[in-house]
């Protein structure tokens, strides 16, 4: 009933290929908006923001640009946390060098550092691929991380070895620092990722998407139908790093306030996999739900005892999560590679042919 689509009619190609061929699709999209941008701010408590809304897009943020270079061009990497200290580094530099910038500019700019960083180290794509690749970016893991320790003028010879975001202020508002407002904030990340991830479905239903599925499915085959495979992989590996770097602007200027370089160790990287993998590879919803599920478990395994009178520590809680994501993990690799994402269209599909069972 929710989903019957008697007299929505597709009489053109362009129509069937619509992004929202079903008009409930588009009603759902309106409401979830609707909560994004109006209910929520104005009903979530401090606790909400800093542990829920803000960490869930910007993980969501950072899985969709790994999703870029893995799901949909088919190109393995490791090094995802690296390439978001890169977007975090760039963009403390630039607040420190020029105060005088917009904040939303440099976290933008950021992002331009990560991708020629990703480019650089996307180069052995070329050449290689699969379980070689991987180590490749894992190697840029490590090698990144190292260099964010080592070299001092990236966070201003300061001796705790530590980035602080300062207090800076747009329109005559704190928007970073200590000074700022969650809600605030909560805006400008929400505006950040509403605007990249409507550039990045455009992105993977145009020409450069189809490329990289191409890339993705056969390389062999897509080359031999002219497609350029430099252009395919170091374009997959530049936007990808751009998104990604982007979200460790926000990781550290939005939501952690200071960081230092153990922030951005291999964890970071594997977290963000670990999201895209249940989320749905090849996927743009599949990394929102994936990130609400990776970051609201935490939350629910601590409340959800509390409030039925069981006592839990805090290490038996870690031990919890860590469980059950390696199971989750295993369960969609073996029976829904897909993910959640996947797992929503089937339930779509049974909604739209209901009541009849085929």
């Amino acid at each position: 009933m929710l989903y019957r689509t008697a007299g929505q009619f597709k009489t053109s190609y362009k129509a069937d290929q619509a992004l929202f061929p079903v008009r409930q699709d588009a009603i759902l999209l309106g409401v979830i908006l609707a909560f994004a941008w109006v209910i929520f701010p104005f009903t979530a408590s401090e606790f909400a923001f800093q542990t829920m809304l803000i960490p869930v897009l910007i993980y969501a943020l950072a899985a969709l640009g790994l999703n870029i270079l893995t799901g949909y061009a088919g190109q393995l990497s490791l090094g995802t946390g690296a390439f978001m200290g890169v977007g975090a580094y760039a963009c403390y530099k630039m607040v420190t060098l020029f105060p005088w910038m917009n904040p939303v500019v440099a976290i933008l700019l950021s992002g331009f550092f990560s991708a020629g960083v990703g480019v650089a180290f996307g180069i052995p794509s070329l050449r290689i691929k699969g379980f070689y690749l991987a180590i490749a970016t894992l190697a840029a893991q490590f090698f990144l991380t190292w260099l964010f320790e080592k070299w001092a003028w990236l966070y201003n010879y300061n001796a705790s070895g530590a980035i602080q975001v300062p207090n800076i202020q747009m329109f005559g508002i704190y928007v970073t620092g200590p000074q700022a407002d969650s809600i605030v904030q909560y805006f400008l990340v929400l505006g950040i990722v509403t605007v990249m991830t409507l550039l990045c479905i455009n992105l993977t239903r145009g020409t450069l998407g189809r490329t990289w599925k191409a890339t993705r499915d056969m390389d062999i085959a897509a080359e031999l139908i002219g497609i350029n495979l430099m252009t395919s992989k170091l374009t997959a590996f530049a936007i990808s790093s751009y998104v990604v770097g982007v979200a460790g602007a926000l990781y550290v200027f939005m939501w952690k306030g200071a960081a230092e370089p153990n922030v951005f160790y291999i964890q970071l990287s594997f977290q963000v996999l670990f999201i895209a993998i249940i989320g749905g590879l090849g996927s743009i919803l599949g990394n929102f739900l994936g990130a609400i599920l990776i970051v609201g478990l935490p939350v629910v395994l601590n409340l959800v005892p509390g409030a039925l009178g069981i006592p839990i520590s805090s290490a038996m809680v870690e031990h919890l999560n860590t469980m059950i994501i390696g199971a989750l993990i295993v369960f969609f690799l073996i029976v829904e590679p897909h993910g959640l994402a996947r797992l929503w269209a089937l339930i779509r599909e049974k909604l739209i042919i209901w009541p009849f069972p085929h």
